[in-house]
């Protein structure tokens, strides 16, 4: 008889916060951990992103650097678990941000918010479309033999529908599914790790761990100080990337019992665990990757570790392993996504807000899903090209970087404003206390330098002026991401701050539904 009483608490607490109880309240504090652990998922990023790591830096980019920017990612998400505690609602980031500033700090915030995740969203399920198209290669060689780069986009095409279509019709089983998707990251990265202890003739040795590449293209060799201030940081885009989403809890606090504890824990906690997983995962790739001339010759790819240290059958079960993680983890990604585009439509700010904002009877915001899955397809076209000689499209990193920066960003501001209001700020159940200070400027210094490190170019052919230079090497992450806050900015100095006072009541609204500010 207990759960009643924490639905009405949990009710009664959203709405101090000034919202109705509109969203399903189903999940446990188990599956608000789930989210973002699956989102998170090792099998995803620690695959996809791996070339850039090794590529930029090597080993010791992977070995050392995942547990170093682990230990930053996790004094972010401490941050972000204090104010979750204590404003646990959806569309949380852009929430505490307006409430802990002014108006416009909500609106940049949720702007860059719901930016990332469906750049999130389009890099998760477009690194799953290339695994599922490596997958079907091994089964069938006219497959194999076709033009990757439109079969990838088919795939990442499909693979967008589905999980819109499992969003939309499967509201009921969402909560189960990130359950049985954090037991097939446990136990699936536990397989792969199994199969690269036993299934290579040989390993290296620990000494290979600290080797350092540098196949960037930039300065000369693995040392200096282009390497090591340029080069190598660009590698911990693998761990910057990968580790990421965990906002995810916030978002889905709306429907889960004890939101104030549940997303608080859940939050740091998929960060704490996937940082330690991750790490043995990645470990395992390095002392399995003999043969690396092999891995070099393809760019870096994960997949080369594979086919180059195990039989085909065992290659083909790891692909497979990671494929199916990589599923899990953009569903997740879209439920994530939808909830912030309602939330954030709930209040005014998304041109086409009441489509958005709207639920249907079983409580699922459908048209926001929709929304964002058709968006995360547009902004990955550039994905069909790729440059002169190369089948793998830097458009991909782009986006990545795209999602890295405009979440990160979006973190930084309300953990800003809560360093800003001091001893003014009242925590829920779940508090930092004093150490509050130290961990909040870590974590805004962090996320400043990593901004930087990820408009810069990935290639020397993306600089302009450079002999080499393509546009599809070009890195548009800050075109992208310049562009978006720029036209956020005049639309707020234009208009949206006319109109936008931040999150609105919706608990004691006497008007409709429809009778809501006008946007723009």
């Amino acid at each position: 008889m207990a759960q009643p009483s924490a639905l009405d608490d949990d009710a009664e607490r959203l709405a101090e916060l000034g919202y109705k109880q509109e969203l399903s309240r189903t999940w446990s504090g188990f599956s608000n951990f789930a989210i973002s652990f699956s989102i998170i998922s090792i099998l995803a990023g620690c695959f996809t992103t791996f070339g850039q790591a090794w590529n930029n830096g090597g080993p010791i980019a992977i070995s050392v650097g995942w547990p170093l920017i682990s230990v930053f990612i996790l004094i972010i998400g401490l941050c972000m678990s204090e104010l979750v505690s204590a404003y646990p609602t959806a569309g949380g980031i852009y929430w505490w941000a307006a409430k802990l500033g002014r108006p416009i700090h909500g609106w940049f915030t949720g702007w860059l918010n719901l930016i990332g995740l469906i750049a999130v969203t389009a890099s998760v399920d477009y690194g799953c479309a290339t695994f599922l198209n490596i997958t079907i290669g091994r089964f069938s060689e006219s497959w194999a033999q076709g033009d990757p780069l439109r079969q990838t986009f088919l795939l990442f095409a499909v693979v967008l529908v589905l999980h819109a279509l499992i969003n939309i019709y499967s509201h009921r089983l969402i909560s189960v599914l990130q359950n049985v998707s954090v037991w097939w990251h446990v136990v699936g990265a536990a397989v792969v790790v199994g199969i690269l202890i036993f299934g290579p003739s040989e390993h290296q040795s620990v000494g290979f761990l600290f080797e350092r590449f540098n196949n960037s293209g930039f300065g000369e060799g693995a040392s200096g100080p282009m390497f090591w201030l340029y080069v190598l940081p660009l590698g911990f885009l693998l761990t910057q990337y990968t580790i990421t989403g965990f906002d995810a809890c916030a978002h889905v606090s709306e429907e889960t019992h004890g939101a104030a504890m549940s997303a608080a824990k859940g939050l740091w906690r998929s960060i704490f665990y996937s940082a330690i997983g991750g790490w043995i995962l990645l470990l395992a790739f390095l002392f399995a990757a003999t043969d690396v001339a092999a891995v070099n010759e393809e760019a870096g790819f994960v997949g080369a570790i594979f086919t180059s240290s195990l039989t085909p059958a065992l290659a083909t079960v790891i692909f497979g392993i990671s494929t199916i993680g990589q599923f899990f983890c953009g569903m997740s990604c879209v439920t994530s996504m939808s909830r912030m585009t309602y939330a954030f439509s709930r209040d005014g700010a998304v041109p086409g807000w009441r489509l958005w904002s709207r639920v249907d009877r079983n409580r699922t915001p459908v048209n926001a899903i929709i929304a964002g899955c058709a968006v995360a397809l547009l902004i990955t076209l550039p994905a069909l090209y790729a440059p002169p000689g190369t089948t793998t499209p830097v458009a991909f990193l782009a986006v990545v970087s795209i999602a890295v920066i405009g979440l990160y960003l979006a973190f930084l501001i309300p953990i800003w404003l809560r360093l800003r209001m001091g001893d003014g700020f009242r925590p829920g159940p779940w508090t930092l206390g004093r150490r509050y200070r130290v961990f909040c400027w870590i974590a805004v210094i962090e996320i400043a330098v990593i901004s930087v490190y990820f408009v810069l170019p990935i290639s020397p052919a993306g600089v302009p002026g450079h002999p080499d230079f393509t546009w599809t090497s070009v890195n548009y992450a800050p075109i992208a991401v310049g562009a978006v806050l720029v036209a956020i900015g005049l639309w707020w100095r234009l208009t949206a701050r006319r109109w936008f006072a931040g999150p609105r009541r919706t608990i004691d609204e006497a008007a409709p539904a429809g009778e809501k500010p006008p946007v723009g």
